[in-house]
């Protein structure tokens, strides 16, 4: 129990490194900085991951992705080092392979960001965002299944109502974030019809966390984890819509310039951040809940 114990402190700890590069990842694309370093793997031309251009830190651009780059390895050393502590301490055999999936969806994310860059290519820029995510939810899932509420959740009375709400809210916040994704990388303004979309679907989005956590919090026992992650589910949510309000605001009232301002730079990256914790909690809320609801039925008195 210590071994797994210290592997769930790490993995957390990967993820809020996770945290900190999604949160650089979403200030490189803020001030569109995508292509400040323009080769890959090198960097100038260099294989020197810490100095490839005297003095790069002085320069926002370079230092957001050269930056950004270098995040990007730390998480990928750390995932390594998850996914072979996995596999050697954790008996579950699903376990062990999903920390070697992790692995390789963090690859998968470092070769899509160099292809964006080498291929110039915006539509690998939206792929590369929406793996991300994929990447930060299954850090979030990995810690839940190393904790105690994993491996010994409490029974519930009743759970006919709450099966399909399971999967359906978690696709319903990932597509809202796929229209973000696109929302954010078209290269030539403002799209009307992706704002229409995206601010469309995020009335589906929110109904059906609302319909989640609804179901959840009726048909399931209160206490512990599982309660602890709807209060925060509506909690980021609500923060979500009032950061995408507010970037949008401030995007309308800046319409026409040709550089963001720091406060359209702070609403937007800040909106991509809490969107991919929004995106994380759903998962690890329903994840959770189908595990309790995968108990046998109590007996209602």
């Amino acid at each position: 129990m210590a071994a797994n114990r210290h592997l769930r402190n790490f993995t957390i700890a990967t993820f809020f490194v996770a945290i900190a590069l999604v949160s650089w990842g979403a200030f490189v694309t803020s001030i569109d900085a995508g292509l400040a370093v323009p080769d890959w793997p090198t960097s100038f031309d260099s294989y020197d991951p810490f100095n490839p251009w005297p003095e790069w830190w002085t320069i926002t651009p370079v230092l957001a992705e050269h930056g950004h780059r270098l995040l990007g390895a730390l998480v990928g050393l750390l995932t390594m080092i998850l996914a072979f502590w996995t596999w050697r301490v954790d008996d579950r055999v699903w376990m062990r392979r999903l920390g070697f999936g992790a692995l390789a969806l963090v690859i998968l994310q470092g070769v899509l960001g160099g292809l964006r860059v080498v291929w110039v290519s915006l539509d690998l820029a939206v792929v590369h965002a929406c793996v991300a995510q994929l990447f930060f939810a299954l850090l979030a899932s990995m810690a839940l299944f190393q904790s105690e509420s994993w491996r010994s959740p409490r029974p519930v009375k009743h759970n006919a109502t709450v099966k399909h709400i399971l999967w359906i809210a978690p696709l319903a916040v990932y597509l809202q974030i796929v229209f973000g994704a696109l929302l954010r990388h078209p290269g030539t303004g403002i799209d009307t019809t992706l704002v229409a979309i995206h601010l469309g679907w995020a009335f589906v989005a929110t109904a059906m966390i609302a319909v989640l956590v609804s179901r959840i919090r009726t048909t399931m026992p209160m206490g512990g984890l599982l309660d602890r992650m709807t209060r925060s589910l509506i909690i980021v949510l609500v923060l979500q819509v009032a950061l995408g309000l507010f970037a949008y605001f401030v995007l309308l009232d800046e319409s026409g310039r040709i550089q963001p301002s720091n406060v359209q730079v702070i609403a937007n990256s800040a909106h991509m951040v809490i969107g991919a914790l929004l995106f994380a909690t759903t998962i690890v809320s329903s994840v959770l809940a189908a595990r309790v609801r995968s108990l046998p039925v109590q007996a209602t008195s």
